[in-house]
């Protein structure tokens, strides 16, 4: 009997190393149909999942609480294991490098269990080249065998939206790779078990690898392009809003919008496909041109909120700001490279603290991340600016009396709406100063 029938038929157990989010979500959807064992190095994040807390706030403390996942932050525990998923961060150093450290920390606790027969595959995002070039020679070095001889390795990158209700895990097709044919049919079968869209087979491991990077790039690089026309529009005096929709009458207009872009994926991934062209020697103009421009979009509008404060006499030592949101997206709990923390930190640079409020957001996580405390919704009063920065579900539902109790009743009002989610018309019929990208 093969491993795949073997863990089909519960005699072999799936482990996944690394529960975030994207590891989490992979466990708990093959626990449903196999034996797994979910492995985190970090034991606090695991006694929370014992606990049935989901920390990622994307799969939910239920379905935590009722999956067949066995947490463990042991290595130990995934001794006897013969197919491992390697789902583990992989974020930039300074300079914008690539930190593979996490992955290789990954392949080593794998290495040391991997017996003959195994399959490893990696979800990480990386650059075209890491599995052959890093990865797998740590795991014939650690274990001393022998890859395509003793065991196989696979490549299916993550393509998780965290805080997307709609495209989930199972409804988004998979792309797969294998180091040969064996290996690309016993991980499509594997991940046939879970994913209902089905499975894609990438001619290559790096072609796979390859694949993630650009999806991410390319919608990097179109946001880019409509945060640089916001700039130009807010220089013409023109309304970037309703230039957009008024181009996007015609049918082949893509539906982008200016906006702040982080977060573990489209904030990062762009840098390691660079980092792999200059390795190369192609030096890339379009994708990093992209990236310099989203990664300057907080201070544009940091320095957009000192102008109306200017303009409006307003002195900044006693001037209070309120910002709405801190995660990188919206109806997401996640702040890893949240860009709202550059207006923070610009706005800090003026003498300015502003304050934050985001519901989502542990805020334990937002003090040990960025060394700042979070504000109760309630203690957002007497303010001179609100600034929604993200978009979140529990915001838009909020009306023009609800932020009209945020404001200084003495003091004009000024909304900054980042995202363009509040009408402007209504807004200032109100006697609101409004800005948007």
């Amino acid at each position: 009997m093969n491993l795949y029938d073997r863990i089909a038929n519960h005699e072999e157990k799936i482990g996944v190393v690394g529960l975030g989010y994207v590891g989490l979500p992979l466990a708990v959807a093959f626990s449903r149909k196999v034996n797994v064992i979910g492995y985190d190095a970090s034991q606090e994040k695991v006694n929370k999942y014992l606990s049935g807390i989901d920390v990622t706030g994307d799969v939910g403390d239920e379905v935590i609480r009722d999956c067949n996942v066995s947490f463990t932050a042991d290595a130990d525990q995934l001794e006897g294991v013969r197919c491992f998923i390697v789902a583990v961060p992989t974020p930039v150093q300074s300079g914008n490098v690539p930190d593979l450290q996490f992955v290789q920390s990954a392949s080593r606790v794998v290495a040391s269990k991997l017996s003959k027969g195994s399959v490893v595959v990696y979800e990480s995002t990386v650059y075209p080249g890491v599995t052959e070039e890093v990865c797998i020679p740590i795991l014939e070095a650690e274990s001393g065998l022998k890859c395509g001889q003793d065991f196989k390795v696979g490549y299916s990158p993550e393509r998780i939206n965290p805080g997307d209700k709609v495209h989930r895990l199972e409804n988004i097709v998979k792309i797969v790779s294998g180091n040969d044919e064996e290996a690309l049919d016993l991980v499509s079968r594997i991940y046939e078990l879970i994913i209902e869209a089905g499975v894609y087979r990438a001619d290559s491991i790096r072609v796979a690898e390859a694949a993630k990077v650009i999806e991410n790039a390319q919608r990097d690089i179109n946001i880019a392009f409509m945060n640089e026309l916001s700039m130009l529009f807010h220089e013409m005096n023109i309304d970037t809003n309703a230039v957009l929709r008024a181009a996007g009458t015609k049918w082949n207009f893509l539906n982008f919008k200016p906006g702040l872009v982080g977060g573990h994926c489209i904030g990062i991934d762009p840098y390691y496909l660079t980092y792999k062209a200059e390795d190369t020697g192609y030096h890339s103009k379009i994708i990093l041109a992209g990236r310099h421009i989203n990664d300057g979009m907080g201070k544009f509008i940091a320095q957009h909120i000192i102008k109306m404060l200017v303009r409006q006499q307003l002195d900044f030592r006693n001037t209070r700001i309120g910002i709405l949101g801190l995660s990188f997206k919206e109806d997401c709990p996640d702040i890893r490279n949240s860009k709202v923390i550059d207006i923070v930190r610009e706005l800090q640079d003026y003498g300015i603290s502003p304050l934050i409020a985001d519901p989502l957001v542990d805020s334990e996580q937002a003090h040990h991340e960025y060394e700042i405390e979070l504000t109760e919704m309630s203690s957002m009063k007497d303010l001179n600016v609100v600034v929604v920065a993200v978009a979140h579900q529990q915001f838009l539902q909020m009306g023009i009396s609800d932020f009209d109790g945020m404001f200084h009743r003495e003091q004009s009002k000024i909304l900054f709406d980042i995202k363009g989610a509040f009408s402007k018309s209504q807004y200032e019929s109100q006697g609101y100063t409004y800005w948007s990208l």
